[in-house]
C-alpha cells in the first residue's frame, strides 16, 4: 500500500511538472536587439533598406500545444533609412503620414507548426489605418536560457512581401516597387 501512495505521489507530481511546463510563456520585446526592416526596388537601378528602430510587444508561446501569439507596435517615426531628408519624407501623408498613424502593428491569428519548429505566423498588419492579413515566414527560431539575461529567452526572424498600395501608400508605384520586402529580427526575454 505505501509503494501504491508514494507511485501515485510521483505520478501526481510529474504531471503537475508536465502541465508546469506546458503552460504558456509570456516574452517581452527586447527592443534594442528587434527591428523591422522594410526592401524595394528603387527604379530598378537598387534595393532600398531601411528599418524602425523602436519596437515595443510581447509574444505569448505554448511549445507543448503548438500555439501562440505575437502582438508588436512599431513606432513608425523611428523609421531610419540613412538620410534625415528621407526619413522625413517618407514619414509624410504619401507614405506613413505619421502625424496621423504614429504606429504600425501586427497582432497574429495563428502560429502554424511543422513538427516541433515554428514554421509561420499569420496575423493582421496594420499600416496607416489599414489593415491586411500577412503571413509571416519564419526562417529561424529558437529558444533557450539567454547568457546574459540570465532568463529564458526567443528570438525569430520571420520575412513577408506586401503592396504598400494596399496600405494607401502607394506614390511612385510601379517606377519604386510596390512589392516590400518586410523582414523582422525578434529577440525577446520572458517575464
Amino acid at each position: 500500500m505505501k509503494k501504491l501512495i508514494a507511485l501515485s505521489t510521483a505520478a501526481a507530481a510529474l504531471m503537475a511538472s508536465v502541465a508546469a511546463h506546458a503552460a504558456p510563456e509570456t516574452y517581452v520585446i527586447d527592443n534594442s536587439h528587434t527591428f523591422a526592416r522594410f526592401s524595394y526596388s528603387h527604379l530598378g537601378f537598387s534595393t532600398q533598406e531601411s528599418r524602425f528602430d523602436k519596437t515595443k510587444g510581447k509574444i505569448t508561446l505554448d511549445r507543448a500545444a503548438k500555439t501562440g501569439s505575437v502582438d508588436v507596435t512599431i513606432d513608425a517615426k523611428s523609421v531610419s533609412t540613412g538620410s534625415d531628408l528621407f526619413n522625413s519624407h517618407i514619414q509624410g501623408a504619401d507614405f506613413f503620414d505619421t502625424a496621423k498613424y504614429p504606429t504600425i502593428t501586427y497582432k497574429s491569428t495563428k502560429f502554424n507548426f511543422n513538427g516541433d519548429t515554428l514554421a509561420s505566423v499569420d496575423g493582421n498588419l496594420t499600416v496607416k489605418g489599414v489593415t491586411k492579413p500577412v503571413t509571416l515566414q519564419v526562417t529561424s527560431f529558437k529558444c533557450q536560457p539567454h547568457p546574459m539575461a540570465k532568463k529564458d529567452a526567443c528570438g525569430a526572424n520571420a520575412t513577408a512581401t506586401i503592396k504598400r498600395s494596399e496600405f494607401n501608400a502607394g506614390k511612385y508605384a510601379p517606377n519604386v516597387s510596390d512589392d516590400v520586402q518586410l523582414t523582422f529580427a525578434i529577440e525577446a526575454i520572458k517575464e
